[in-house]
């Protein structure tokens, strides 16, 4: 159930609603617009009445909600969700598309890791990505460097101005990760980890939900109201591909077509991830300039500064001179460089 309260309610107004809310034993949350305020009730509403809601002062309309997703509906939040970080970059709305990119795993080779950070840099990304926990289907298959990979990832941050993302596994592990990243990465084996999402809807850092390989948009919204619901409006989707029934050209299907339907149902941010999303390194730029076509807020693709001996996922990361020749392409499609006049923008 959404509450649209009156473009001149009082404050008092406001509170009587939520307290009549409360008394029902269920939770609000109010969105607060540029001139409405919005009230989302979630719970079980069998014992809530419409009309009685409607009857008071301040209320303009009381709209039921069919979509079991309340809170990352437009209907709740019908502006975008903008995600601002500390060095001034935004994610979400009108702004510009950001590029994160980074190897799959963060490896012994700490200088390997600079090098690709410092390209990153200079080709105007703004994040860096890597694993330092890895969740990987075969248990003898490398899996991360745990803390150590995350302070690499901090100190390269550190060392170029760039954002860090990476993924969290556990929810042990998350105060852990705090320590050390801008941005924590639920991957698409966790997507549907409840209690995970819940503990980081109790973190204030923003978070990034990967789709999971068989997963449903519908699926993929709900795993984000877990965060939201708990108190963590900062929440980034990642669409990263499905299981298709052809895996011997591309490793998934990528869902080109979740961009506009998410974008159109829901307020929070949506990246694609053409890397995990085809498993093949020359599918990142066509089906990355796909996505931003599309509507997509940024994109997160794989590079390594030697893919051929990566310790994981070398096919579909880029060396470090096919990365500048991709994202060359890409930024002028986002329209963030001029490389004729050389301004970044």
């Amino acid at each position: 159930m959404i509450i649209v309260m009156e473009h001149n309610a009082t404050k008092e107004q406001l509170q009587r609603v939520t307290d009549f809310i409360a008394n029902k034993g269920m939770k609000s949350y109010i969105h607060q617009g540029d001139l409405l305020n919005v009230v989302a009730v979630i719970g079980d509403e069998i014992n809530l009445n419409a009309e009685s809601i409607a009857a008071l002062e301040g209320v303009a309309n009381v709209k039921k909600i069919q979509e079991p997703y309340k809170l990352v509906s437009r209907v709740a939040h019908p502006e975008d969700t903008v995600i601002e970080f500390s060095n001034g970059v935004k994610v979400g709305g009108l702004e510009k598309p950001v590029l994160m990119v980074g190897p799959c795993s963060v490896e012994k080779d700490y200088e390997g890791l600079l090098k690709v950070a410092k390209a990153a840099k200079e080709m105007g990304c703004q994040f860096l990505r890597g694993g330092a926990f890895k969740p990987r289907t075969s248990p003898y298959d490398f899996q991360g460097l745990e803390e150590k990979g995350l302070q690499y990832l901090a100190k390269a941050g550190r060392e170029t101005g760039l954002l860090v993302v990476s993924e969290v596994m556990d929810t042990m592990d998350i105060s852990l990760l705090c320590q050390y990243v801008d941005v924590l990465q639920v991957g698409a084996r966790n997507m549907q980890n409840f209690k995970l999402l819940k503990a980081l809807g109790r973190i204030k850092k923003p978070v990034m939900i990967k789709r999971g390989p068989a997963a449903t948009i519908k699926e993929l919204l709900l795993a984000a109201e877990y965060v939201v619901s708990n108190g963590n409006p900062n929440v980034i989707l990642c669409e990263r591909g499905v299981k298709g029934f052809d895996s011997q050209f591309s490793r998934n299907v990528l869902d080109i077509a979740a961009v506009p339907i998410i974008r159109k149902i829901s307020h929070l941010p949506i990246i694609v991830d053409p890397s995990h999303g085809t498993g093949k390194r020359y599918l990142i730029e066509p089906m990355g300039k796909a996505a931003l076509v599309a509507g997509a807020h940024g994109l997160m693709y794989e590079i390594h500064h030697d893919p051929d001996n990566a310790m994981c996922d070398g096919a579909q990361s880029l060396n470090l001179d096919q990365f500048k020749e991709v994202t060359k392409s890409l930024n002028k499609l986002i329209g963030r460089i001029d490389y004729d006049n050389k301004n970044n923008k």
